[in-house]
Parts: C-alpha cells; sequence; structure tokens
C-alpha cells in the first residue's frame, strides 16, 4: 500500500483545495477569518453557562448531587444520543447549502432563546407564581431550580448540534496543507475569547447575571450567524442507495456501532476518554474550593484571565513541535506526566494559606504550567485526526463523544454524591471541597493506564512511520491516510533534558541546608528537626535513584549507537524538555510555600510543602523511567528525522 506525503508541490502555493473548493491565499484568509471570528463567538457563549449556573444553584440552596444531575448528567445523555445522531446524518446529508451548516442555523433560534431564558429564570419564576396559583405550594427558589433545569436541557440539546458538526466543518473547507496552523490558531481565539470574558465579564456573575446571558444570545446569533452566511461548503460526492439503506433507521444504528465498536483499538481509546471524562465530571464544584480557599470572584475571573494569556503566548510556539514530536506521543506523554499535577494539589488538604498569599502562588503555577497545557491541546484534536479514519472522522468523534456522555452521566452524579459525603464527614463545611484532586487524580491514574495500552499499540501497527487506521469495513481492513513526517529521540536534545533533571534534583537538594538555616532563625526548630531527619535524607534517595535511570538511559543510547539490543527504550526528549522547565520553575514556588509557612510560624505547613516536593520529584523520575519501559522495543534509534514512506 503506498503512502502519501502531505508535503505539497510549490506550485500549488499560489491555490489551496479543500474537496472542490479552490482558495487564492485572499480568499482563504478571509474563510479562515470568518471560521475563526464563529469560533470566538461560539467559546464565547459557551463559556457563560458552565461559569454562572453553578454559582446560582449554589445560591438557590441545590444540593451537590442535583447540580451533578444538571451540568453533568443530563448533558452525557444529550451526547450520548444526539451528538451521535447529528454526526451520522450529517456526513450523509446533502443540500445546496452543505452538510454542516444547515444543523447549524435551523436550531440557532432556539439554542438563543434557551440561553437568554436561563438569565431570567428568576423572573420567570414569580410570573409563573403569579398568574398560577397552583405554584405558589413551591418555595420560589425550588420552582427556580426546575426552570433552569429544563432550560439547561433545552440549552444542551440544541447545542448539540452546533458543537457536533462546527469542528466537523474545519475538515470540509479547509485544505489539509494549512489545518495545522489553522487549529493552533484557532487554540489562540478560543483563549482569547475565555480570557476577555473572564478578566472583563465574570465578576460581575452574581451581579449582572440576566445581561451577560442576554448579551452572550444576541452575540452569538448575530455573529454565529454571520459565519454560516459568508463560509461556503464544497461539493459532496452523493450518497450511494446501498450507503443511504445503511444510514437509515436501525440499518443506520448497526452500521454506525459495528463500524466504531468492533476494534479494540478503538475502544481503548474510548474508555480512556471516558475515565478522563470522569475525572474531570467534579470540576463543576472547582469555584467552590476557590472560594474555600478565600478568593474572591475577581480573583477567580483574573486568575482564568491570566491563565488564558499565559497560554495564548505558549501557543505561538507549541504548534511547531505538534507535528515535529507527533501528537500521538505528545498526548500519551503529557498525560503520564500530568499524573504529578493531580496529585500535587493535595496540600491544601493539610495548608491553609490566606486568600492573598493563595491567589499568587496559584499564578504562578498557572504560569509555569503554562506551555505543557497549551502543548497538549494543541496536540488532542491533531491526534484525534491521527488515530480516527479520515473518511469517517465525524462519525467515531460522535461515538467517542458517546462514551464520554456515558461517563458524564455516571460521574456527574456520582462526583456530587462524592461531595455530598465528604461535607458530611467535614461537618457540612466547605472544606470537603479540598477533597476534589483525590476524585480527580485517582480516576486519571486509570485513564492513563488505558492511554499507555493505546500508545503500545499504535506503536505495533507502525507508528510514527506506518500507521493507518484499523477499517473493519474495508476489504483491507486499514484506511490508508497521510504519513506526517516527524522526529524520533535526538540525543543532543536528550542530554538537555537530563541535564535540567539533574538541576531539579540537586537544587531540591541544596537548597533544604539553606531552608533549615532559615527555619533555626525564625525557631521553627519542629520544622528544622524534620527536614534534617526525613526530607533531606528522602531527597537524597531520589536524587540517586534519578542517577540509575538516566545511567541506564544513556547506556541505552550507546546501544543504539552500536547497533547493539537496548535493555528498554529511549524516551523521547521533546516532553521532557517541557516539563523538567516547568518543574524547574515550580521549584521556586515550593521555596516561597516552605518561606511564608516558616514566617507564619507553622512549622507543620513546611513539613507538609517539604514532603510534597519529595512525592513530586519521585513521580517526576519514576514517570521517565515508566515512559523508557513503554518504548521498549519501539523507540530504538537515535538522531532520525522520520520522512514518509
Amino acid at each position: 500500500m503506498t503512502m502519501k506525503n502531505i508535503q505539497q508541490p510549490a506550485s500549488a502555493s499560489k491555490t489551496y483545495r479543500c474537496g472542490t473548493l479552490t482558495y487564492t491565499k485572499i480568499g482563504l484568509t478571509a474563510v479562515l477569518a470568518w471560521l475563526l471570528w464563529g469560533d470566538f463567538c461560539f467559546t464565547l457563549m459557551e463559556a457563560v453557562v458552565p461559569s454562572i449556573v453553578p454559582l446560582k444553584l449554589k445560591g438557590l440552596g441545590c444540593p451537590n448531587w442535583m447540580m451533578g444531575v444538571i451540568l453533568s448528567t443530563v448533558p452525557g445523555i444529550l451526547h450520548m444520543t444526539v451528538c451521535p445522531y447529528v454526526s451520522f446524518k450529517s456526513d450523509r446529508f446533502r443540500s445546496r447549502w452543505g452538510r454542516r451548516i444547515p444543523f447549524i442555523v435551523c436550531t440557532m433560534p432556539f439554542l438563543c432563546i434557551s440561553l437568554a431564558m436561563l438569565g431570567w429564570s428568576d423572573d420567570i419564576s414569580l410570573l409563573l407564581q403569579k398568574y398560577s396559583p397552583a405554584l405558589t405550594q413551591f418555595a420560589p427558589a425550588t420552582l427556580t431550580v426546575v426552570l433552569i433545569g429544563f432550560f439547561m436541557i433545552m440549552f444542551q440539546f440544541f447545542n448539540m448540534f452546533v458543537s457536533s458538526v462546527f469542528w466537523y466543518l474545519f475538515n470540509d473547507v479547509v485544505p489539509p496543507q494549512v489545518i495545522g496552523r489553522f487549529v493552533g490558531i484557532l487554540r489562540i481565539i478560543t483563549m482569547m475569547a475565555t480570557t476577555l470574558y473572564n478578566f472583563f465579564i465574570f465578576k460581575y456573575a452574581e451581579s449582572h447575571m440576566r445581561e451577560i446571558f442576554l448579551g452572550a444570545a444576541v452575540l452569538y446569533f448575530v455573529g454565529f450567524g454571520i459565519m454560516c452566511l459568508m463560509v461556503k461548503e464544497g461539493e459532496y460526492p452523493p450518497v450511494g442507495e446501498d450507503a443511504a439503506k445503511a444510514g437509515k433507521g436501525l440499518a443506520g444504528l448497526k452500521t454506525f456501532f459495528s463500524e466504531c465498536f468492533t476494534h479494540k483499538f478503538y475502544w481503548m481509546i474510548f474508555i480512556s476518554s471516558a475515565f478522563y471524562s470522569i475525572s474531570y465530571a467534579i470540576s463543576a464544584f472547582m469555584i467552590f474550593f476557590n472560594r474555600e480557599m478565600g478568593l474572591s470572584l475577581d480573583q477567580i475571573g483574573k486568575l482564568v484571565a491570566v491563565n488564558g494569556i499565559a497560554q495564548m503566548t505558549a501557543m505561538y510556539f507549541t504548534a511547531v513541535f505538534v507535528d515535529r514530536w507527533n501528537p500521538v506521543r505528545i498526548v500519551m506523554y503529557n498525560g503520564i506526566f500530568n499524573l504529578i499535577s493531580g496529585v500535587m494539589p493535595w496540600v491544601w488538604i493539610f495548608v491553609s494559606f490566606p486568600g492573598n498569599y493563595f491567589f499568587w502562588l496559584c499564578l504562578g503555577t498557572t504560569l509555569t504550567a503554562s506551555f505543557q497545557l497549551a502543548l497538549y491541546k494543541a496536540a488532542s484534536f491533531p491526534r484525534d485526526m491521527r488515530l480516527f479514519p479520515q473518511s469517517r472522522f465525524g462519525q467515531f468523534c460522535s461515538a467517542q463523544a458517546m462514551a464520554v456522555s456515558v461517563s458524564q452521566i455516571i460521574g456527574g452524579v456520582a462526583a456530587g454524591l462524592f461531595i455530598d459525603v465528604v461535607r458530611y464527614f467535614c461537618h457540612n463545611s466547605d472544606f470537603a471541597y479540598r477533597f476534589i484532586f483525590i476524585w480527580t487524580a485517582a480516576f486519571q491514574f486509570v485513564a492513563v493506564g488505558v492511554a499507555v495500552f493505546v500508545y503500545i499499540l499504535w506503536h505495533r501497527m507502525g507508528g510514527d512511520k506506518k500507521f493507518q487506521p484499523p477499517a473493519p469495513w474495508s476489504p483491507e481492513k486499514v484506511e490508508e491516510m497521510q504519513i506526517v513526517p516527524s522526529i524520533g529521540p535526538q540525543t543532543k536534545w536528550l542530554h538537555v533534558a537530563f541535564r535540567l533533571f539533574d538541576i531539579i534534583n540537586v537544587l531540591s537538594v541544596l537548597s533544604i541546608p539553606v531552608l533549615m538555616w532559615w527555619m533555626q532563625r525564625q525557631q521553627a526548630m519542629v520544622a528544622f528537626k524534620w527536614f534534617g531527619l526525613l526530607i533531606l535524607p528522602l531527597s537524597i534517595a531520589v536524587w540517586v535513584w534519578w542517577i540509575i535511570i538516566k545511567r541506564n538511559i544513556l547506556q541505552d543510547m550507546e546501544c543504539s549507537r552500536s547497533g547493539q539490543p537496548l535493555r528498554n527504550g529511549i524516551p523521547h526528549h521533546g516532553m521532557l524538555i517541557v516539563v523538567s522547565i516547568k518543574f524547574l520553575l515550580a521549584l521556586g514556588l515550593w521555596g516561597v510555600q516552605v518561606v511564608i509557612s516558616v514566617n507564619m510560624n507553622m512549622d507543620s505547613w513546611a513539613i507538609v510543602f517539604g514532603i510534597a516536593n519529595i512525592v513530586t520529584n519521585f513521580m517526576l523520575v519514576g514517570s521517565v523511567l515508566l515512559l523508557s519501559r513503554i518504548e521498549r522495543g519501539f523507540s530504538t534509534t537515535l538522531d532520525e528525522k522520520m520522512s514518509a514512506v
């Protein structure tokens, strides 16, 4: 089977083609600009609901389990039903206006009405009780919660039609030679919209809820509607009679499941995504964690805004690495290293900084993690484009959304019950929200474990050089797709990564005597004792462990250069450099946390932060070891610039 290289001849640079569409540079720029404008309006509209509705429900006394149902379970049910149906049908729909845009335009008025009604739910509740005496037996807050639930179902139902096809529109109208750069810019626009919302608008969430919801509805109707008028889809091949029959009724349902759920490779992808979804199902309660830690709405909004600005800046530099390092590898490596970030916040179960201190520490953490997070976001959608068959891309995306939806249905209710149970043991205190990260980390461990299995299967089916998506419906059992060149492990950059890991471990050890000197000056003798008896020896032990692991990898690198068998594999340098820089910067924040604890005469807090740094370094070193074992038998060569075969 012949593999196609994505590189285009020089003559193709004057015009760009996508199916039957042909663009000049000016025409392509205009189309991309309208798509980006549509994404800006769409992002602002979607940012409003999950950020404000939890506050409103909390203020009305809605129990956490019911909030989980409204915010996670109901959307999950709709994702599981509406999204696959719309995706499947839009792939096979034909009209003079295209196959995607009609689904967006026809549902837009109903979506905007339900969005506006969410903002006026209080007034509608009072109006109903005024003209319907039978409703006066219910408390106004109860009726308002019911109305919010009803309007949320309406909003989520009609929003499914948009979110199901909007991203597929890119494959239909954007030329493949610019799709990577377009997705990178799209991510920047998305973060820009989120940043502007959180910086300028979110602080008015409680005082101007009506105006925010109404403004979002009007902006979406006008702005997104203009995009639908300005972007034109091309002509699509007619749907054959057999294919049309296979796409109708129960036959269509059978076709959908037989094509998407009969290969273990796709099953593993869907299961991993499902557990990630469960881990983040509890994120609806994050705003209450931040409030518990002493942050105001203004500070929360600024944190999100700064995070968006930092990621926008980082995104500008990350796009080039997605193709060079391969998005499949980036996402898997990121998942392993991100487990550390899931465990680190556990310290807040034992530590309670004043709100202003916590704000600045969160700000520092946000900035240190911005590049890694931006790289992950830039790689996540291209990863799906590499793994799913191009001819069934929308269909497989909806199948993945179905798996995620099932997990949301379960996770939404379970997360709310988890919080309620923890609140019971915390005597109904908001301190329970500090346990959110235990839930997140537990399910992320499972998700990452399955993702590792997917990565190994991907390697076995060809990896960087030869992978072709399984296609059970095809006589060849695979679907030919373009092979995008990527770069394997490089000796020079692996040495750079190892040097950065050396610095992290050396500074972790050498900073302890300095901190102990500071503790002695401040008469923090309890912290001084435990840092000397426990923190310092364990930090040295982790450092020695890293030296052993590094030596083994260097030996494998020597074996690779001499053509001898490797003991393990050679991890890729890309994410190692990104993550080591992140944790090197975070090491400074760790020192600040210890100093603040000592200055506040809280020796126990300083000890907690000391143990947390040991756990962080242990997991960081262990992740490198795990990656070398995962690459066993696959990553065996150095300094090889891969090219399409």
